[in-house]
């Protein structure tokens, strides 16, 4: 507070001003103001003639709080004010004592004593020596030093300490990271204008038709029609991308360290369940899908939160005995890369890795462990590979025991055949000389594939909660300062039997989420293909961030971008797939969430077993411009039909009920659901769930629970349930990811797209054109199943945003472009052999509407360039493979799609094939390898027919009396355009030295002649039509 002095101004003679004399005092307990200014000397040369003047406010007193470096020095009155800014109300008893009644009040208060000289000396220039009163009295200041000891009390029962005042503010896990406006807001006006210029080119097109060549310019318009309908598809969900940052550092002082909830600082994270689908060995060798599970069991996670799963969909004991030897040698690998901090942590890429090994490499004993380690590796691939033939002579070896058991037989019946003989079969045994319960070498009944008895076997058990340390070993590494603890890990193959659907990869991965619950029920399910290996060790923590920050919640899956390994250098058919992960998925993540793309997606359990979220939103209107809190849904009860709900509600927002006849599986829902909340750590957080209340150790496995995750993996499990149709993965389309992420954006839910800076995971693609048209193929089918049925974005529920419902309907509509794509691609073509052109004339209008609009479409392809950070040459890559898809794969999938919806016949794919070409030499060697296929056809056809239609277009007008150079180069510059597309064909085609196969020559052949003969017969017509009318 500010008072001013009352007294008279004095006047001098001097003509110049005195300057303001404000002092500074403080208000005592007692009342009295004690001054700290130099008031004497002012007011003395205020008095003076020199300083004489005319101002009132020469004698201004500012009261200030009491602190240490205004104490009054001689002061023998001054007392701590008990409200001294920055401290707690304290007891009225000891607020005013001194002395000896109270000695713990020197500490508690900056406060200098009359008696302690050295404090009271002055610098030279007469001021508050404040850097000596702190060194002296080691005294406190500020927050966080203005403070009592530990053991220091204010009052009877009330204390503070540094950790009181030093308490850190509520920090997010997760943050929002905009595009530049200065890239965004010029990509959606350019969009806008690009969509006028679009309107405006139809409508001249329409108005201006080519009355010399209408079947020309009927199929090009309906062609271009149908394109910018598609173009419109794509572009709006792009409108809003978004990029997302998470804080490590602040999960790992949330979660893990120690407090008043966590005294022990054990982890408070969720758990997490990792699946890992295979099905046959041949296609999917056992030591890619060892190294991928390796990966997992050294995650960077709470050890005793982490449960690995392998489902092996086609019950092979090579696929069995080589995940027993991942864990034996995980033993040593897993702590090697917790001590070493090793990146990435599958051994495989790990060894093959060009980079230095000892960058950022700080013990000593590094090389000696990695040299220990690498050996111990090579041995294990050596007897990974070895699985077959090892197995193989054990085989044989059972066998003919069994065989000679049935000799004896007959010798102890006298030398004749036992009237019951002994069958020998040629089985398969384990290592323990049983028979292995699935699927045998040679076949038989309840021992082949699709007949065969579920297995269910725990290879690592439980860990202890607390960290185990290992000991030094000179013959093997020095472990004793780190935790040899590895994480448990099951082998789980569901039964098959004979009339039982299985549903292929769905019911796979239902199998192992109703297992799971039983085993270790982790509220998070992170599923990954056998190739595709965890990358980056903290890829899991990245994720959580997002399911444990602020309305996490209501996420139900995080999706990470799938990266690549082993693909060409120049992507040559855009395996890599960079613009639907870095540009429309980064996009989506700004409306309701990416799409499910199959792997490295990390579900909230709660969410699977098709539960809606705790709040959602309903978009109203024409365009979901209205937007309201969704109402809550009551969960019907069994006798309640489907007709005593309200006409407006949906069928995915129904409460799922059946869920099989496992008491010990419903029962872990609600656990799941709870364990699976964010911390209730702010008053943001919603349904969120104590600090500290998933601290409590994991019970281990006992046999009763072990004998009921087998039984909720048989094959009779599902009947009279909702799995597959409500609960779980979605059965009924090839690609039931995307299906199993509608339904759940349909219910409500978000989900969001984690882009890290170091790749979390990576895996294999097909580099070898028919693999990768035949992948190509499986998708576009299941989207064509996805427009034919209810899950069809048209008849989705008002909780799913009109954008997000325009990309779910892209997805189901994208394979039909193929059709106009075919007939667009015969177009130049065509306009050779005929001489006409899809306009009248190349005039100016016409020319004006394609510059703009490929201008707009190059500006807005570089400014998603900028957003994706995406490179032109993958941008090129990706409309090249485009085209050779659209007219290859996009077409055979409509045609089997209508086949299946009309006629009912069902479609069956092989598994992509994941092992490398025989030429271990060259890992490129699948590029140039020319696998014949149907696929081949359509796009060959194209290339010839352009080929030749440009050779007799040129000719033509070239010998013509009056020739037409301008239809001439119409149909030339588009012509080129459609072969320039089609290059990495020819390329795949050519094969590795450049030769053409045969079965190519032969399709040019019969073309090119077939063409030819066409063209001649309807020029002869036209000539005879014409010398007719002569």
């Amino acid at each position: 507070m500010a008072t001013s002095s009352t007294s008279p101004t004095k006047k001098g003679s001097s003509t110049g001003r005195p300057p303001q004399a404000v002092k500074f005092s403080r208000r005592t307990s007692s009342g009295r103001i004690v001054s700290f200014s130099r008031d004497e000397d002012i007011d003395s040369m205020a008095s003076s003639g020199d300083f004489a003047g005319s101002n009132d406010y020469v004698n201004y007193t500012v009261l200030m709080p009491p602190t240490p470096d205004n104490q009054p020095g001689g002061s023998s009155d001054s007392k701590p004010d008990n409200r001294r800014p920055g401290l707690n109300r304290r007891d009225s008893d000891g607020g005013d004592n001194e002395g000896p009644l109270n000695p713990k009040l020197d500490r508690r208060v900056s406060v200098m004593k009359n008696n302690n000289k050295s404090i009271l000396l002055r610098s030279q220039t007469q001021d508050f020596d404040h850097n000596r009163w702190l060194f002296e009295t080691k005294g406190r200041y500020g927050i966080g030093n203005a403070v009592w000891e530990e053991d220091d009390r204010f009052g009877n029962d009330e204390g503070i300490n540094v950790s009181d005042l030093m308490e850190k503010p509520w920090k997010p896990l997760t943050r929002k990271v905009k595009v530049p406006s200065g890239v965004l807001s010029p990509y959606r006006l350019l969009a806008v204008v690009r969509f006028i210029a679009l309107v405006l080119f139809l409508t001249w097109r329409v108005q201006n038709p080519n009355r010399d060549a209408l079947w020309l310019w009927g199929m090009s318009i309906v062609c271009e029609i149908w394109f910018a309908f598609s173009w419109i598809l794509d572009q709006l969900p792009k409108l809003n991308p978004i990029n997302r940052a998470t804080d490590l550092q602040a999960l790992h002082e949330k979660f893990e360290l120690p407090s008043s909830d966590n005294p022990h600082g054990r982890s408070d994270l969720p758990g997490v369940d990792v699946f890992v689908s295979t099905a046959d060995p041949e296609k999917e060798p056992p030591l890619v899908t060892a190294n991928t599970l390796l990966s997992i069991l050294a995650v960077d996670y709470p050890v005793e939160k982490v449960s690995a799963y392998i489902s092996d969909d086609g019950g092979a004991i090579l696929t069995f005995e080589a995940m027993a030897e991942a864990v034996k040698f995980a033993e040593v690998w897993v702590p090697f890369c917790r001590k070493h901090n090793i990146e990435p942590r599958n051994p495989d890429s790990y060894f093959s890795t060009k980079a230095d090994p000892t960058k950022n490499k700080k013990r000593a004993d590094f090389v000696k462990d990695r040299r220990w380690i690498k050996r111990e590796f090579d041995e294990f691939k050596v007897r990974i590979n070895g699985l077959p033939e090892t197995i193989r002579k054990r085989c044989e070896m059972y066998n003919s025991r069994e065989g000679t058991k049935e000799k004896l037989a007959k010798e102890k019946n006298g030398g004749t055949l036992p009237l019951e003989p002994i069958k020998v079969q040629k089985a398969t045994w384990m290592a323990d000389g049983t028979h292995w319960p699935g699927t045998w070498y040679s076949p038989t009944a309840d021992h082949m594939k699709g007949d065969h008895a579920g297995i269910l076997q725990v290879m690592s058990k439980v860990p202890q909660t607390d960290p185990v340390m290992g000991q030094h070993d000179e013959k093997r590494l020095d472990f004793s300062d780190v935790d040899i603890r590895i994480p448990m890990f099951a082998y789980v193959s569901r039964e098959k039997r004979p009339g039982f659907d299985h549903n292929k990869k769905a019911g796979a991965m239902n199998g192992l989420v109703r297992a799971s619950a039983i085993l270790s029920n982790g509220p998070f399910i992170l599923n990954l293909d056998c190739d595709h290996y965890i990358y980056n060790s903290k890829a899991i923590k990245e994720g959580m961030c997002f399911m444990m920050d602020r309305g996490g919640d209501r996420i139900c899956y995080i999706q990470f971008p799938q990266r690549f390994e082993g693909i060409d250098p120049s992507d040559r058919y855009a395996n890599h797939n960079t613009v639907f992960f870095d540009g429309n998925m980064r996009a989506l993540d700004g409306l309701q969430g990416p799409v499910y793309v199959g792997t490295g997606c990390m579900f909230r359990r709660y969410a699977l077993y098709g539960f809606n979220p705790p709040r959602a939103n309903e978009y109203l209107g024409w365009f979901g411009q209205n937007k309201q809190p969704a109402p809550k849904l009551h969960r019907r009860s069994d006798e309640e039909d489907s007709d005593s709900q309200p006409l407006t509600s949906h069928p995915d927002l129904d409460m799922p009920r059946k869920f099989g006849n496992s008491t010990m599986f419903t029962d872990s829902i609600a656990v799941a659901e709870f364990q699976g909340r964010p911390l209730a750590d702010h008053i943001s957080v919603k349904n969120g769930r104590p600090p500290g209340s998933l601290l409590a150790p994991r019970p281990p496995l006992d046999a009763p629970t072990v004998a009921e995750a087998v039984a909720v993996i048989s094959c009779w499990y599902e009947d009279k349930t909702e799995w597959g149709e409500r609960i779980g993965w979605i059965y009924g389309s090839v690609t039931e990811d995307v299906v199993t992420g509608y339904r759940m954006h349909n219910r409500g839910w978000r989900s969001v797209y984690c882009i890290t800076k170091r790749d979390a995971f990576r895996g294999t693609a097909p580099i070898n054109l028919t693999d990768r048209l035949h992948q190509v193929l499986r998708w576009a089918t299941g989207s064509v199943e996805i427009f034919f049925s209810r899950n069809n974005a048209f008849f989705a529920s008002r909780r799913l945003k009109f954008l997000q419902r325009m990309a779910y309907l892209n997805v189901g509509i994208y394979p039909f472009t193929s059709i106009f794509l075919v007939v667009y691609c015969f177009l130049p073509a065509l306009s050779l052999f005929s001489g006409q052109f899809i306009v009248q004339t190349l005039n100016t209008a016409f020319l004006s509407y394609l510059l703009i609009m490929t201008v707009t479409l190059t500006l807005i392809s570089l400014l998603e360039v900028k957003w994706s950070g995406i490179a032109l040459e993958e941008w090129w890559r990706n409309e090249q493979f485009w085209v050779i898809g659209g007219t290859s794969a996009h077409l055979a999938a409509v045609l089997q799609g209508l086949l299946k919806v009309i006629a009912g016949i069902e479609i069956s794919f092989t598994l992509t094939s994941k092992s490398a070409a025989e030429d271990e030499e060259d890992i490129y060697a699948d590029l140039y390898i020319v696998k014949w296929t149907s696929l081949f056809v359509v796009p060959l056809v194209i290339i010839v027919t352009n080929i030749i239609a440009l050779v007799i277009g040129i000719s033509r007008t070239v010998y013509s009396e009056i020739p037409e150079w301008s239809k001439l180069l119409g149909g030339s510059f588009f012509s080129f355009w459609v072969l320039a597309h089609y290059y990495p064909f020819v390329k795949g085609l050519l094969g590795r030295k450049g030769k053409i196969p045969t079965i190519v020559y032969v399709w040019a052949g019969l073309i090119s002649i077939t063409v030819s003969l066409l063209w001649v017969s309807l020029t002869n017509q036209d000539s005879a039509n014409g010398d007719t009318q002569l």
